[in-house]
């Protein structure tokens, strides 16, 4: 996912958005823990766009304040 995506939606959009992204990372950890989980790079990524959704949001709310 990249910044250029993300600048097009709208704040509970973002706020959905990390919501299943914080999903996809339980279920990833859940695979990792019973040895199912074939990339462990996902993980990594994810936690990332978990954290480009974040900064996002902090961007709008402090741009409404």
């Amino acid at each position: 996912m990249k910044m250029s995506e993300l600048n097009d939606m709208t704040l509970t959009e973002l706020a959905t958005k990390g919501r299943d992204l914080r999903q996809e990372i339980f279920n990833l950890r859940l695979q990792q823990a019973s040895a199912q989980l074939e990339k462990s790079s996902r993980l990594r990524t994810i936690r990332r766009d978990v954290a480009r959704v974040e900064t996002r949001m902090s961007q709008l709310r402090n741009k409404a304040a």
